[in-house]
């Protein structure tokens, strides 16, 4: 079915990012069935935080001046994502997601990425039948994993025992770090960059960045996203990406990194939430192995239909969420 003419798709403006939310959570928690949907997420925010991103694009569908739905852009250097998509229950199957979409294949080419995805519900012909429309292909399926760390996580992690927070480093340094951040993920897939997604957290403030290091190379990173306002909320730390550095020792090293993030998150008071692609077989095993439970699926769809980075040699963790 067709939007109505005067459906327009533009921009999200800043007094309406908080409306933003609160359709996002209508339209999952209409969706899968949450008693009082607007309550979907608890304290957490998909919107906020990413609107005020500079690696962002926040796109808004209006039927004449009422906000009714929009999409969330992101861009990883070379890869692109999007998501969450929402639209007010109303105006569901209405065309209105497929001019977000439309909206949203502008962004990507304008920005120029060779590869993009989003994750979806897999049960949901609907939702990866209107994806196939743009090109998307359903692949593996992407795990969403929770774990709690000990009261005193067993090993060491970083130096003296304790992971080194990007936050806590001289300014020459933390650069220096980001840099070495970006020449790891460009060793796991050609272009693949997550500055934006460091310099936002550590500027808006809603998380830590913690890495590993060995001989002074950085061996793995860790977005968390944890506090008010942010993606994780108060009570989780939301592992937006990590990786471990690919190459021989790989595997240990991402043990290395999974125990610097229970040692951050048990800083917190916090539950880890983790997703990780199942083409990556070894991360999950390890991931399982460490204690990792997994909390629900979804299903990455990506254009063109090619592994990208999700390969059993990558030691990654993230969803597109």
């Amino acid at each position: 079915m067709a939007a109505k003419p005067s459906v327009k798709v533009g921009s999200l403006k800043q007094n309406e990012v908080e409306e933003a939310g609160r359709i996002m959570r209508l339209a999952f928690g209409t969706f899968l069935g949450v008693p009082n949907p607007v309550e979907f997420m608890g304290d957490r925010n998909f919107i906020a935080p990413r609107w005020r991103s500079s690696h962002v694009k926040v796109l808004a569908a209006r039927e004449g001046d009422r906000l009714i739905g929009s999409n969330v852009v992101t861009r990883w250097g070379s890869f692109g994502f999007f998501g969450p998509l929402t639209v007010l229950p109303e105006f569901w199957d209405s065309g209105v997601a497929k001019m977000l979409l439309e909206g949203t294949m502008t962004v990507f080419d304008r920005w120029g990425v060779r590869h993009s995805g989003l994750f979806t519900f897999p049960h949901s012909a609907k939702h990866i039948g209107l994806y196939q429309k743009f090109g998307y292909w359903p692949a593996y399926l992407t795990a969403i994993m929770t774990h709690t760390p000990e009261a005193r996580p067993a090993e060491p992690a970083g130096q003296n025992g304790q992971p080194q927070l990007l936050s806590s480093l001289p300014k020459g340094r933390r650069e220096q770090a980001i840099t070495a951040c970006g020449r790891l993920t460009g060793q796991i897939n050609r272009g693949l960059q997550l500055e934006g997604e460091i310099r936002s957290v550590l500027k808006n403030r809603t998380g830590e960045v913690v890495l590993v290091h060995a001989r002074g190379t950085v061996d793995g990173f860790a977005i968390c996203m944890n506090g008010a306002g942010s993606e994780g909320g108060e009570k989780l730390c939301y592992i937006k990406f990590a990786a471990a550095r690919p190459g021989a020792g790989a595997p240990d090293r991402f043990d290395k990194l999974l125990h610097a993030c229970d040692r951050f998150a048990h800083s917190r008071g916090a539950a880890i939430e983790a997703g990780v692609n199942l083409a990556r077989e070894d991360a999950f095993r390890r991931m399982r192995a460490h204690g990792y439970r997994a909390a629900m699926q979804g299903v990455a769809m990506q254009r063109p239909h090619i592994a990208g980075f999700n390969r059993a040699d990558a030691y990654v963790i993230d969803d597109w969420r």
